[in-house]
């Protein structure tokens, strides 16, 4: 995973001696469409002699959100080319919307593969906007120009790597507050795009064990204290949960824990971030439809995402104390997987009667969930890709949301404010009431085997583990954390990193 170099310039965008140079561009609807430069291009403009603009709508461009026109300069300023990219219309405020612009700087970025440095001269405000702004900026730019190394034995013709070098004009480049923005945007898009690879890496090449080992190492040179359960301690631990999605596979299941401990704080607020890592989701004995399951892959996105997260944790040091718990395994059928019918107790002491071996996820989440509260947390947050109910309630881009009202605000709130949005479902009695089980505590899904409220069922499941007075939220990440479509702003195709940023948000927020 290699990630471009970043730095901050304040000279002039019209002399800096790049590969091509990124502007942002407005539409005009009171002017029937008339083009404008966004703010930070006023140089680019004025080399042209005030035919940019007509230039570039010669090329097609409108100014759309996330539209993409490339310009050749023929020498009017340094860089041999202009990229202008579609920012919507003009901004009321001094500040551009902050989702169209880190969209819209992924697309260019990402159109400017073979370039070995690209410079962007976009709106970045000289006020209190600043520093919102130039983070939406930096973040777009990395995570669009990301791309998985893949497994190819030979170059692909015509292939182009990645920008290699990337430069952001601000006001001023030692400012204090942009150096950390930029110090920041490194550590986001370093533990983004970890998530990604580890999302995209093909099942046979990340079973439980590789997968626990990997973030082990990536933890342990992060700084983090590490612990990892095997299968047998996990027996004997009493996580049946994990234990019973796990024993169907040959390659046995894990359970890995990271922990961040914040130095000089006396009382830290205990945080616990849980996630998902099903390395491949067969559906085990109640087996999946054959049509996609290849992108079950990407079953453990939100084990991906809070390892990532706790990667970045460890760099951005917040005065609180997180752990994360990965509860990892692989569902298969076999002669030992468990069945449809089987009572299981989980690491909580609850027992939980089976009907679908395909809800694999909250099984394993229980006892992760469980165990957190164990240990003593006053937040818990956990991600997963949970249900197709979220698919078909929220779509591809929300996320679905459910928990206690404090936490549940927390995550919204970070959300919106990265991109990544969310929106808060209930947890309904009636939803509860279908899971009463006749001989166990409670059935894994509906009793009746009722899809109603689908993902509604996955919360009202999870929240059985959660312990009282803990504030916790779940994360039903199903669409979101994984794109299937051709890339699109700064998603790429695979694994999209949601909710990394959102987590590390958060958890800053606390």
């Amino acid at each position: 995973m290699t990630q471009p170099s970043l730095s901050l310039v304040d000279t002039d965008p019209a002399e800096l001696a790049v590969d091509a140079i990124v502007i942002g561009l407005h539409s005009q609807p009171d002017q029937d469409g008339a083009l404008l430069p966004a703010s930070g291009a006023e140089s680019i403009a004025a080399a042209f002699d005030g035919k940019l603009t007509s230039t570039l709508a010669l090329l097609g461009a409108t100014g759309a959100p996330g539209e993409v026109t490339k310009l050749a300069t023929l020498g009017t300023v340094t860089a041999p080319l202009v990229v202008a990219v579609g920012l919507g219309d003009e901004p009321s405020g001094s500040a551009p919307d902050l989702e169209t612009l880190r969209r819209g700087t992924g697309a260019a970025v990402r159109a400017l593969a073979g370039s070995a440095t690209v410079a962007l001269a976009l709106p970045v405000p000289d006020d209190a906007d600043a520093p919102a702004v130039l983070r939406a900026t930096l973040e777009g730019a990395l995570l669009g120009g990301y791309r998985f190394a893949g497994y190819k034995t030979k170059p692909q013709k015509g292939r182009r790597e990645p920008v290699g070098a990337l430069q952001v004009h601000v006001p001023d480049a030692a400012d204090e507050a942009a150096q950390a923005e930029l110090t920041r945007a490194a550590v986001v898009g370093r533990a983004v795009r970890q998530a990604r690879d580890w999302v995209n890496m093909p099942p046979n090449m990340l079973r439980p064990a590789t997968f626990a080992d990997l973030i082990a190492e990536a933890a342990g040179e992060a700084g983090l204290a590490v612990e990892v359960l095997d299968f047998e301690q996990l027996k004997a631990g009493g996580y049946g949960g994990i234990v019973a999605v796990g024993q169907g596979s040959e390659a046995p299941p894990r359970l890995v824990k990271l922990t961040y401990t914040p130095e000089g704080v006396a009382e830290p607020k205990r945080v616990a971030l849980i996630g998902k890592g099903i390395t491949f989701d067969t559906g085990g004995v109640s087996i999946k439809p054959a049509a996609g399951m290849w992108e079950m892959k990407s079953d453990m996105a939100g084990a991906a995402a809070v390892a990532a997260t706790m990667l970045a944790i460890a760099a951005v040091k917040p005065g609180v104390a997180v752990s994360g718990y990965l509860a990892i395994a692989e569902n298969m059928p076999s002669g030992s997987a468990y069945r449809p019918g089987d009572v299981i107790t989980m690491f909580n002491g609850k027992r939980v009667e089976v009907f679908n071996t395909d809800a694999e996820g909250r099984m394993v989440l229980g006892d992760a969930m469980a165990r957190a509260c164990a240990d003593g947390a006053d937040y818990l947050f956990e991600t997963s890709t949970l249900t197709g109910g979220q698919v078909i309630s929220l779509g591809k881009r929300i996320s679905g949301l459910m928990g206690s009202e404090e936490a549940t605000a927390l995550v919204k709130s970070a959300g919106d404010a990265v991109g990544e949005p969310s929106w808060p479902m209930p947890l309904p009695d009636d939803v509860r009431k279908g899971m009463e089980s006749e001989i166990a505590d409670i059935c894994q899904t509906n009793a009746n085997l009722d899809r109603a409220g689908h993902m509604l069922q996955g919360g009202v499941f999870l929240r059985e583990f959660v312990a009282p007075g803990v504030e916790w939220a779940h994360i039903d990440i199903a669409g979101p954390g994984y794109h299937s479509g051709e890339a699109t702003g700064y998603w790429t195709k695979g694994g999209t990193g949601v909710p990394v940023r959102t987590l590390l948000r958060v958890v800053e927020s606390l």
